[in-house]
């Protein structure tokens, strides 16, 4: 059964995924979205929604200053301000040695001709962070960065696309891949779906999809763990992030807490489920009650975990296929991609119909993954 030809097949309706399909949309190209669940299940729905440039891998940081420039003025893109606001992220220094670290970081940038990240000294620290604890010596921050609602922005995404025409197929999952003559042929579980080119978006599947093109990478699935509380009087605009030891942390405009930091739950990716690590919890619990003394009577309302993919450079591939023709990659980004997802579908759009980008992606190649030629 044909369940659809466009020119364009994108598997995965994360954020990267629709992303790619709004950007191609934008450059006339027909697009089907093919997803296994709903639009934003996984990782791109329930991530912390930094928006942040601040600690980027040097490969990633063109991307990410590009990306924001592209938040800021998200609304001209998506039709939503997806819930964005700009109030900064600073990295704390609790110690010499974090200092040390951070101020280590700040010069090595200034050297690469990069200047949104900045130290600032305790004074100024407290000054933007009140309710943090006395014992903290300064800290690194990106005063553009910020934070979005990730389920909102990856369905506004979404909405913009098909309003432009693109379509997406949720609940199907892709059984098989196989080229018929110059296209592909996506077979799935609503029948088969024909294009001329293939988007990976799998997230912490995409390793199966390329194992279907015989393009195997190292590709680890991970369950980073978020908490949330009750709502609390506001005490905090900027996000914070830890130093010496894992946090991300940011007061919602509803007033509840997010609490995260990479901390991972145990994952069975075959179904689809997470299982939360509480000792784990307990150590983010702890910074937290370190940190911020206003958070000591706070109640945890919930706790869950997305599913991601991390390669082992902890960097994305993105970029075509290294055995396929007229196939690209977005995946693997490794518990940091929300922030990049408008630029990275761009960037998609921008390969596929023009054969090349002017942002520098070579570091992200999925070649870094094979032995070398002998």
């Amino acid at each position: 059964m044909n369940a659809g030809t466009a020119d364009v097949i994108i598997i995965g309706g994360g954020l990267h995924g629709c992303s790619a399909a709004l950007h191609l949309a934008r450059a006339g190209v027909q697009a089907i979205v093919v997803e296994k669940n709903y639009v934003g299940r996984h990782a791109s729905g329930v991530n912390a929604g930094g928006v942040r440039t601040l600690s980027r891998h040097e490969a990633e940081i063109p991307l990410a200053l590009v990306a924001l420039e592209l938040w800021h003025r998200i609304g001209d893109l998506v039709d939503d301000d997806c819930g964005f606001e700009a109030f900064g992220q600073i990295r704390v220094a609790e110690n010499e040695a974090d200092a040390a670290s951070l101020q280590q970081r700040e010069q090595r940038l200034k050297s690469l001709g990069y200047t949104h990240e900045r130290w600032i000294d305790a004074d100024e620290l407290y000054a933007r962070v009140p309710a943090l604890a006395r014992h903290c010596v300064g800290g690194l921050i990106a005063e553009r960065d910020g934070a979005a609602l990730p389920y909102r922005t990856t369905l506004a995404f979404r909405r913009k696309a098909e309003a432009m025409g693109q379509r997406f197929i949720e609940g199907t999952r892709v059984r098989g891949i196989r080229r018929e003559g110059d296209a592909w042929a996506v077979d799935t579980s609503a029948g088969t779906v024909s294009g001329g080119v293939l988007v990976n978006c799998a997230g912490a599947w995409a390793d199966a999809i390329c194992t279907m093109l015989g393009e195997a990478v190292p590709l680890e699935v991970i369950g980073p763990m978020m908490l949330v509380t009750g709502r609390m009087p506001r005490f905090l605009e900027p996000v914070v992030l830890g130093t010496g030891r894992p946090l991300s942390f940011k007061q919602t405009a509803e007033g509840t807490v997010l609490i995260g930091g990479g901390r991972l739950a145990r994952v069975e990716r075959n179904f689809e489920t997470t299982e939360l690590d509480f000792r784990e919890l307990a150590a983010s619990a702890r910074t937290v009650h370190d940190l911020f003394p206003v958070m000591r009577g706070a109640v945890i309302h919930r706790g869950w975990a997305g599913i991601e993919a991390r390669m082992p450079d902890e960097i994305p591939v993105i970029g075509p296929s290294s055995t396929a023709p007229n196939v690209f990659h977005a995946f693997g980004f490794s518990a940091h991609g929300f922030e990049l997802g408008p630029i990275v579908g761009r960037i998609t759009a921008d390969l596929i119909t023009a054969g090349q980008t002017a942002l520098p992606i070579a570091p992200f190649s999925i070649r870094r993954f094979q032995p070398p030629s002998p």
